[in-house]
């Protein structure tokens, strides 16, 4: 519980990601240590921040390089007596949330690859394990562990300061760090490969992260925004699957399964969002999107044109052919599929989507819409041979089956 503000404190003291983490881990060995015998602090925190700034001092005597450090960070702990004093965490860091914000900025660096950002907040900020990392993502373990590794190294090199972007820095910044968030959440929500087609822990741990990013810069729409999608699609969680872990599609799920409180949060998040000043994000946009849905009691009663809009508006913000694919299907779902399948036959000559199943995947729904199963048939068998999901390539082939049986009937 105390592990990413204790990395976060010290962080900003020792200007050293990697250092940061090796002071907590000691402080905490230290916990595990005395605390059965002497019982535990009424402030867990201060005892911690306490052993992990004489950890530090320590350190910084032993290369006798840094006396200016020992200087700050020794000047009003020489004096005290041990850690059952019981020091006031107020005084030994004020700015807990200061330090959390500027560690997440840190982790999420733009100078780091996708996959090291990804792991590196995991493990700083998620608190996980690089075995628990490692066993979410279907990596090696050792290949984890050289991400963070190698995260660190960058960060110490290239001299990443440990501050909060200024104003100019400050977008591009927040999308990379909700970028690492998301991307959290959709492996878990939709796993690329491997045999589940959901992971809901890395669901709850990028819900947990968007959470504390939404209570430190609260005046960022884009933010609640994000908190707003995760928790509506998070609320879907339970109708996902089947009696043996089989995916179930958005149409064939039952409602009543849905998970009310996440709705009401994330509608919650979602107000929040329109509430501040400026104009919709792509993420509040598409929790506008999953809002439509949340609403909807039946799949009947889905505003399929405002949520064709919407496509519209985001695709207009963030050019994407993946964004293109969505609205095909909010417009043959409001206008009909042939409308749909026009949007997708154009969609057929995109590079980036060669290797997608998605693609095939909505063609070939469209397709069965029209009545031209063995067209269906075609685009379901080629989706199927595409994904790397073991639950998601059974329902295609079942698709795939069933359209074949309808041209030969």
């Amino acid at each position: 519980m105390e592990s990413a503000r204790l990395i976060a404190g010290l962080a900003r003291m020792v200007h050293d990601v990697g250092l940061a983490e090796e002071l907590a881990q000691d402080a905490l060995v230290a916990a595990l240590e005395q605390w059965p015998e002497s019982g535990v602090p009424d402030n867990p925190g201060a005892w911690l921040m306490a052993i992990a700034k004489r950890r530090a001092i320590d350190q910084f005597r032993r290369r006798e390089t840094l006396e200016r450090k020992v200087t700050e960070l020794g000047r009003d702990l020489e004096t005290q007596e041990g850690p059952s004093a019981e020091p006031d965490f107020d005084a030994i860091d004020s700015n807990i949330s200061d330090d959390m914000l500027r560690l997440v900025f840190i982790s999420c660096h733009p100078v780091l690859s996708t996959e090291s950002r990804v792991a590196l907040t995991l493990r700083l900020l998620g608190g996980l394990t690089t075995e628990e990392i490692a066993r979410a993502f279907l990596v090696p373990e050792p290949t984890i562990a050289q991400r963070i590794v190698r995260a660190k190294k960058t960060l110490a090199q290239k001299k990443i300061p440990f501050e909060v972007p200024n104003a100019s820095e400050l977008g591009e910044r927040l999308a990379s760090v909700l970028e690492v968030v998301y991307l959290i959440f959709n492996e878990g929500y939709s796993a690329t490969g491997g045999d589940d087609w959901m992971r809901p822990a890395l669901c709850e741990d990028a819900m947990r992260l968007g959470r504390i990013l939404a209570e430190l810069v609260p005046a960022e729409r884009e933010v609640h925004g994000l908190v707003s999608l995760m928790e509506i699609q998070a609320s879907r969680s339970r109708a996902r699957l089947g009696p043996s872990g089989e995916p179930v599609l958005l149409f064939d799920q039952d409602r009543t399964r849905w998970d009310r409180l996440l709705i009401r949060r994330g509608l919650a998040a979602l107000a929040r969002a329109e509430a501040l000043p400026g104009e919709a994000g792509p993420y509040e946009l598409q929790a506008a999107i999953a809002a439509c849905h949340a609403r909807a009691a039946t799949p009947e009663d889905t505003d399929w044109a405002r949520i064709a809009a919407r496509y519209a508006r985001l695709v207009q913000l963030v050019p994407s052919p993946v964004i293109e694919l969505n609205r095909a299907v909010a417009m043959g779902m409001a206008f009909g599929p042939d409308i749909g399948l026009e949007i997708v036959d154009e969609l057929n000559q995109e590079p980036s989507l060669k290797n997608y199943h998605l693609l095939p995947s909505v063609r070939g729904d469209l397709l069965a819409k029209l009545d031209r199963h063995a067209e269906a048939h075609a685009e379901f068998s080629r989706a199927a041979e595409l994904t790397r999901n073991e639950r998601e390539r059974a329902l295609l082939l079942s698709r795939a089956k069933d359209s074949a049986a309808a041209a030969g009937a």
